[in-house]
């Protein structure tokens, strides 16, 4: 189960402000591309509330193949079931391009994700199509013992800005991220849905 909190911030002067007063914390900043998968009904989606994904880091330095489902989201916090596996970025690369690769690679691989597809979720590998997904610059900050991840989330339809960190104690790590931003007067609110819920909507929230 992944545990994280979640503030949406509402435009590029808040995440730029924020990213300044954190940048004594800064560690690395990732350039991510997300692409999903499902089938042509949405059968993960809809039926199973899961998402499958490929995530490409730094042009393809490596890639991630993870499957979420059973999401929840209240009051900032986000709680999802999550798988992730390691997966060559050439082989990643060719399922993105033809999704069916997909069931020729889940031998070879030994993916409980993909085996968790067919098995649990009842999905034919070959029916999978690409979704589309979008791109996302993360920087990356340790800051009073927190990891944090500031977004910046490009969609086809707008860029979303939102700070994130996954803890096992979400209730303090929301209060230590409010007091943070309030004190230095940077607006935020709760984030209410998932970077794949926005991406399904096509359109950024209200």
């Amino acid at each position: 189960m992944e545990v994280e909190v979640k503030l949406r911030l509402p435009d590029s002067a808040a995440h730029q402000k924020l990213s300044d007063l954190l940048s004594p914390y800064h560690t690395k900043t990732h350039l991510q591309q997300n692409l999903f998968f499902d089938t042509p009904s949405l059968s993960l989606a809809t039926t199973h509330l899961a998402a499958l994904r490929l995530r490409f880091y730094d042009l393809d330095s490596h890639s991630v193949l993870s499957l979420k489902s059973k999401p929840t989201i209240s009051a900032g916090i986000s709680r999802i079931q999550e798988q992730e596996e390691i997966l060559d970025p050439a082989v990643a690369r060719a399922c993105a391009a033809e999704p069916w690769r997909f069931s020729t690679i889940a031998d070879d691989y030994s993916s409980g994700i993909l085996e968790r597809v067919t098995g649990e979720f009842g999905v034919d590998l070959k029916d999978l199509v690409c979704l589309g997904g979008f791109r996302n610059v993360r920087a990356v900050y340790n800051w009073n013992g927190l990891k944090l991840e500031l977004d910046e989330t490009q969609y086809e339809f707008g860029v979303n800005y939102e700070i994130e960190c996954e803890s096992d104690d979400p209730d303090e790590a929301k209060s230590m991220m409010e007091k943070l931003l309030n004190e230095n007067g940077i607006r935020f609110c709760y984030s209410e849905v998932s970077k794949f819920a926005i991406f399904r909507s096509g359109k950024l929230p209200a």
